[in-house]
């Protein structure tokens, strides 16, 4: 197909924006490696390439060599980085460098990113629509079957490569951690991942110690709006809405390095050097007895959900099988089950409640229990005998003169002795009156 006097090769609208998206996040790449990305449903890479050419006739793109399989790579300009920011809509501080002068050496290391992008984005092809043939078609070999993309988490946009995250020190000396890759897809459950790309070539506690200064990164406070203390990396990232840190996912590329035995001994080295990055805190909450005691729940508050990984695992089934392997969960597990912490605090408070629900339930079936053993059991008289009411205590009789009782609790030592009839003062006040007449009828007189 001719092309114009501005676009000679006859690249369209449509590709060349492909181009400019796929190199403002990849910034280095091979005209292969753009259709997977962004326009998979092409048969070849023929009209990315005269994309490529129109757009470096404008200034835009360069090549400055050739990948290792001795493929084509291509770069931005920065003009074209310029452009590129606009065809995605972000700032032009947020898009980087250009790698300038990576293709010269094959840039391995960012074709692996290249491909880790790519395998995790699984592009779909768009379906089209099928131009009409004017001449039956000859006779030829038919095309081999091309197998699937298995289908992806995000798109082409959601990417960002070399991203600085920078630490506390001086303004020429400070420590800075860089990000291969960072993918943000709220859409899928996954504000932020954070990914690193190990081609398998440098010692285990050179890729360990990178962790350790995730971990200072993510420990960083700052202030927010209102004044109050904030992790300092959610003024880049959404929240997770998970606990802990933002996880952080290594993808290995072994390539021909190395054997499957040996990238498993690579796997465990690194995760027992970063054990203290992604291990959680114990925190004993059972109770003094049974099944309680001992039971608790592991704090990942100021832990790194780590990730492994490899490169032909997302090829081969793609980012949504299991073949994410979470550290410490011991097996291969699909991305939301690696990033679910199921030995949390959350989990404890479930087992609590199965146990508070289980006791209840022992606790009824006994009750029921003893009822129906009381309704069994023949019926007896449980009155306890009451002994019989004590004799009533003799009353004394009164005084015939006074009315009142016989004795008292007054000393009455110099009154008559007691006569059975008269209280100790009526014996008293009689004893001291004058005789009667009956008295001087019976014994007379007294003598004068």
């Amino acid at each position: 197909m001719g092309g114009s006097q501005t676009y000679p090769y006859g690249s369209t609208t449509a590709v060349r924006g492909h181009v400019l998206v796929a190199l403002g996040v990849l910034k280095v790449a091979s005209a292969d490696q753009v259709r997977r990305l962004t326009c998979p449903g092409h048969k070849d890479s023929k009209s990315v390439r005269n994309a490529c050419l129109d757009l470096a006739r404008h200034g835009l793109v360069l090549s400055e060599g050739s990948a290792r399989d001795g493929q084509k790579l291509w770069g931005l300009t920065p003009l074209g980085l310029a452009a590129a920011a606009e065809v995605l809509g972000r700032p032009l501080a947020e898009m980087g460098g250009t790698a300038r002068g990576a293709a010269r050496s094959g840039a391995p290391h960012a074709m692996a990113v290249n491909e880790t992008v790519i395998a995790v984005t699984g592009t779909q092809p768009e379906p089209t629509r099928p131009v009409p043939r004017t001449a039956p078609p000859s006779p030829q070999t038919p095309a081999p079957a091309v197998r699937p993309v298995p289908p992806g988490i995000g798109s082409p946009v959601a990417w960002s490569t070399e991203v600085v995250h920078n630490l506390p020190g001086a303004a020429r000396t400070r420590a800075s951690v860089r990000a291969d890759i960072v993918l943000r897809a709220p859409e899928a459950g996954l504000p932020v991942l954070l990914v690193e790309v190990d081609r398998c070539t440098e010692a285990d506690e050179v890729l360990a110690a990178k962790f350790a200064r995730y971990h200072q990164f993510f420990r960083l406070k700052t202030k927010d709006a209102s004044g109050r203390a904030a992790p300092a990396w959610q003024s880049l990232y959404p929240p997770t809405g998970r606990e802990g840190h933002p996880p952080v996912a290594v993808v290995f590329d072994p390539g021909t390095r190395l054997g499957e035995q040996a990238l498993k001994n690579r796997m465990n080295r690194v995760m027992n050097l970063t054990r203290i990055n992604w291990s959680g805190q114990y925190e004993n909450m059972g109770g003094s007895s049974g099944e309680e005691r001992g039971d608790g729940y592991y704090n990942f508050g100021d832990a790194i959900p780590l990730l492994f990984t490899t490169l032909p695992r997302l090829r081969e089934d793609g980012p949504l099988a299991a073949v994410w392997w979470r550290c410490g969960h011991g097996q291969w597990e699909t991305l939301p089950d690696a990033l679910a912490n199921p030995q949390d605090r959350d989990a404890w408070y479930r087992r609590d409640e199965e146990r508070r629900l289980r006791r209840d339930e022992q606790d009824r079936q006994r009750r029921e229990a003893a009822q129906a053993t009381a309704w069994d059991r023949p019926r007896t008289d449980t009155t306890v005998p009451q002994p019989p009411p004590a004799p009533p205590a003799a009353v004394p009789p009164p005084c015939e003169r006074c009315g009142r009782p016989l004795t008292s609790s007054y000393d009455h030592s110099d009154a008559p002795g007691p006569d059975g009839r008269h209280c100790a003062d009526c014996r008293t006040d009689l004893a001291r009156q004058p005789a009667t007449k009956l008295r001087q009828a019976l014994f007379g007189a007294r003598p004068k």
